[in-house]
């Protein structure tokens, strides 16, 4: 789960880290206000959206000016109107589809001085299974164009949880970003309340990018983004309730109602199987044969009839899908079961697709007399390589 840049700042003051003082903007003419209860002289003017490279976005309506979404005022008249002109406006980035995403808030924020811009972040490495911190001196610039360029521009490393985080390691990225003197002090402190938010609040990923070293030699975080473990938020309800859906995609939505595993993809074949390994498997034979998957799904071992149902229907809410494929290997989940849910579905929505359904495990027998006697156009395949065959060739023709 994401969430936005000025919620983020809210849970990074709130832990003692240094953030500028702003003021979020839900309608147009709340932002002259908004904008005046702060000092300036320089107002930072922020769209409000789940992804990065807002400064260099841009909007599809021509009403929203040809700047980014990420502006810099110099009045607070200027503030409101910057405001006003992206509420409502579709911003395109490098990290949204080509469709963009809507503005709905915009975050007014002081202006800083800035002296130089730094990098750091917090994840979870998967290899050591540790809480894992990268840093950098090139602040301010997507970090994986560091990585491509300048590699040796990136420290690495990770926090063993048997001793913990100690002053060490708040050294070694005050040494690593060249910070000097009271920065040093300054920099300890930071990485030791990071660290306490990132464990405290089940966090996968929390980025400062940048951080930025003041005219007057302090240290603070001008852009924040956070992730959390979707399996952990039933511990935080602070955190859910910070949850905007309208930034994700509605499908996806719609199946975490249901406890569906379901990613969308920009692919022309949908796919429903039982299991995360074979779900990849799955796409990745798809893609072998020449077409590509429309989502992830994964509808679990211990799925029901409704919940296969509600599966089908949101692979079939995808205009992008041109054939489904039905990939079911039945140990704990029953064949019968599978097939009783797509019936139901197709029942409820139509089936105005090829569907390809491959069988096989407990009560495959019976799972396949059901789908026979269902009247239904269905493709039936032995293993999985026919499987994906058949519904390649039956999308591409």
């Amino acid at each position: 789960m994401n969430i936005h840049e000025y919620q983020a700042k809210a849970l990074l003051r709130s832990y003692g880290v240094p953030v500028s003082d702003g003021r979020v903007v839900l309608r147009g003419e709340e932002a002259k206000t908004a904008a005046g209860e702060l000092d300036g002289p320089l107002w930072v003017v922020k769209a409000q959206i789940h992804a990065g490279g807002r400064g260099k976005g841009s909007f599809v309506e021509p009403e929203a000016g040809e700047k980014g979404g990420v502006r810099i005022a110099r009045s607070v008249g200027e503030a409101a109107e910057f405001a006003r002109q992206m509420l409502g406006r579709t911003l395109v980035t490098l990290q949204t589809t080509p469709a963009g995403k809507q503005v709905n808030r915009i975050y007014i924020e002081d202006g800083s001085d800035i002296q130089r811009e730094l990098y750091l972040a917090m994840l979870i490495d998967r290899v050591s299974s540790r809480i894992s911190f990268v840093v950098s001196t090139e602040g301010g610039m997507s970090i994986e164009d560091v990585a491509h360029d300048t590699p040796e521009k990136i420290l690495s490393f990770t926090v063993d949880p048997a001793s913990g985080l100690s002053d060490f390691h708040g050294r070694r990225v005050a040494f690593e970003l060249g910070l000097e003197g009271n920065q040093i002090k300054q920099c300890v402190a930071l990485v030791k309340n990071l660290y306490r938010l990132f464990q405290d609040k089940d966090m996968e990923m929390l980025e400062i990018n940048p951080l930025v070293v003041t005219t007057d030699g302090n240290l603070k975080c001008l852009d924040a983004k956070m992730g959390f473990d979707s399996n952990a938020l039933y511990r935080h309800a602070d955190i859910i309730a910070l949850r905007d859906e309208s930034e994700e995609d509605p499908k996806e939505l719609a199946a975490s109602k249901f406890d569906l595993n379901y990613i969308a993809l920009e692919g022309e074949i949908g796919c429903m199987v039982n299991g995360a390994g074979l779900a990849m498997a799955t796409m990745d034979i798809i893609k072998l044969y020449g077409a590509e998957p429309a989502n992830f799904l994964d509808v679990g071992g211990g799925a029901t009839k409704e919940k296969v149902t509600e599966a089908f229907k949101i692979i079939t809410s995808d205009p992008n899908v041109k054939g489904i494929l039905v990939n079911i290997f039945g140990g704990i989940m029953r064949c019968d079961i599978i097939a009783e849910g797509v019936i139901a579905a197709v029942k409820e929505v139509g089936l105005q697709v090829p569907l390809v359904v491959r069988l096989e495990g407990t009560n495959v027998d019976l799972g396949k007399e059901i789908i026979n006697k269902s009247g239904l156009n269905v493709i039936a395949a032995d293993n999985l390589s026919d499987a994906a065959q058949k519904i390649v060739k039956a999308v591409k023709g």
